[in-house]
């Protein structure tokens, strides 16, 4: 089994041959370089060499490029032929090959489904994907804590919603034991939702919910299953792009037991467009990746950021990425040569070159990287000629695709969807017996002013007065009337009303 995987390397100006080791892959990298020079072919290389190690990998292909992996490659293919005088440079000996790859998709078109329940979503992460302020996720927190003391499982966004009308509709009562719980942002809420809706959001949420075990399997060739994400037309919403890729994170973090320093990683991670997961991020959200990317390798997980610039990342994470490839960055304005500057900085200096200089001079496929070495420290940078992938560059056509999702493991068993009882349909049941309690109560009130009537009209008959007094009536009426009458007076009011009070209980009752 191999021990490190081969990334690059060089000729005549360029360093050593540059590897990664499995036993430091689980301490995180980063790839970075400007549109079109060489990014995802290097993800890709990475990913081969992880699967062949036996170790799964995750990524999210955003271009469509890297369905490629399903397939071996071929020297006759056009895309391959730039590709083989740098082999020959390097000295590597290409053999093609295709690789075990799983199809997924949130919307289940280009992949087999994905999805998450709200409740393991959670309310930072919904807020973060609604957009919501600070007041608004105060009030989204209590409605998950209602939900969790009042056993309403939030599986999917009408689970939410219907949890959403319900806290509408007992904001007194949850102010006076939660705080001001405004009707506004209530209402604020259910419009980010039907937001969240038109994007797409509704294909992420409900069950069967993702089992994690499926990310991490390996085939009986030893071989690491690749997962790969199609995030094309889901990159048309970034932000539920990159909640359901932090989201994932933070569940293998959550899930996966302690291991320690492996030989090799559990799984691989790659976060394409990584500087999504950061753009106008509030503070928790940041503490939160920051969190996550410093425990989680004790889990056994690598996480490998994929950006046009190190400077998209927070220095909290960026110091935490140990192995680097770095593509070629432009320097065309003032902002750029400070980045390009920074990212220099980041890397232990090489004597034979300048950094800075070598990031904006090398060309496609050539990038300069630093890895770590036994002892976890990262090495000196170097220029380095990015090796040729295995399989074929480029994506695959559908049928194809349709055909490896139909042989799948996971063919069928997330298409159907389920639908047991959790907020909604417990709600809804509430709501159907206060309003069948309601029309009752009507149709009472209407049984007794009927007999009011009849009996005002019987005294006058027989010339009695029309005054009555109350134990007059309860001894004409008897005791189970004059109960009705005093339901009569509690449930007095317009239906609407009543049907608003009574429609799913008080916070406290009910249950």
């Amino acid at each position: 089994m191999a021990e490190s995987i081969f990334i690059g390397g060089g000729g005549e100006g360029y360093g050593a041959p540059q590897t990664l080791l499995l036993d430091k892959a689980n301490r995180h990298g980063l790839i970075a370089g400007a549109t079109g020079t060489g990014k995802t072919v290097t993800l890709q290389i990475m990913a081969e060499g992880f699967s062949a190690a036996g170790v799964p990998v995750f990524l999210s292909d955003v271009k469509g490029d890297l369905s490629g992996l399903a397939l071996s490659g071929s020297a006759d293919f056009k895309l391959h032929e730039p590709f083989m005088s740098r082999a020959q440079t390097i000295g590597l000996e290409l053999q093609y090959d295709s690789y075990p790859v799983t199809f997924w998709d949130l919307f289940g078109e280009k992949g087999h489904p994905i999805r998450a329940t709200v409740a393991e979503m959670g309310p930072l992460l919904l807020s973060r994907l609604m957009d919501l302020t600070d007041v608004q996720e105060g009030v989204l927190n209590v409605a998950f804590r209602v939900a969790d003391e009042e056993g309403l499982l939030l599986l999917d966004l009408k689970d939410l919603q219907a949890l959403l009308v319900w806290v509408g509709q007992n904001a007194q009562a949850l102010s006076l034991r939660y705080g001001n719980v405004a009707a506004s942002s209530v209402g604020a809420i259910q419009r980010q939702l039907l937001v969240l809706e038109n994007q797409g959001g509704t294909a992420l949420f409900g069950e069967p919910a993702l089992d994690l075990a499926d990310m991490m399997r390996t085939r009986d060739d030893g071989r690491g299953e690749i997962n790969i994400l199609a995030a094309d037309q889901l990159m048309g919403s970034p932000r539920l792009y990159a909640t359901f890729l932090l989201w994932l994170l933070s569940e293998l973090f959550e899930e996966l037991p302690e291991v320690g320093n492996p030989d090799k990683p559990k799984l691989v991670f790659f976060f394409d467009e990584a500087h999504l997961l950061f753009d106008d991020a509030p503070k928790a959200l940041v503490d939160k990746v920051e969190q996550v990317a410093r425990l989680i390798r004790s889990k056994g997980v690598g996480v490998y950021f994929v950006t046009q610039n190190p400077g998209d990342i927070p220095d909290d994470v960026l110091g935490q990425l140990g192995n680097r490839v770095q593509h070629a960055l432009r320097a065309f304005t003032a902002k750029d040569r400070k980045e390009l500057k920074t990212a220099a900085e980041t890397y232990r200096d090489n004597p034979a070159f300048d950094t800075a200089e070598a990031i904006q001079e090398v060309g496609t496929g050539e990038a300069v990287t630093s890895f770590l070495d036994r002892k976890g420290i990262p090495q000196i940078v170097e220029r380095t000629l990015i090796r040729p992938p295995s399989s074929q560059l480029g994506p695959i056509d559908e049928p194809t695709r349709k055909a490896i999702m139909s042989i799948s493991d996971m063919a069928g068993k997330y298409d159907k969807t389920m639908d047991r009882e959790s907020a909604f349909e417990i709600l809804s049941k509430r709501a159907d017996a206060a309003a069948k309690a309601a029309e009752e109560a009507e149709a009472e009130e209407a049984r007794l002013e009927e007999k009011e009537r009849e009996f005002k009209a019987a005294r006058r008959y027989d010339g009695g007065s029309t005054r009555k007094s109350s134990s007059r009536k309860s001894s004409d009426e008897g005791f189970g009337d004059a109960l009705a009458s005093v339901v009569v007076k509690e449930l007095k009011g317009t239906t609407g009303r009543r049907l608003v009070r009574g429609i799913l209980g008080s916070l406290f009752k009910g249950r």
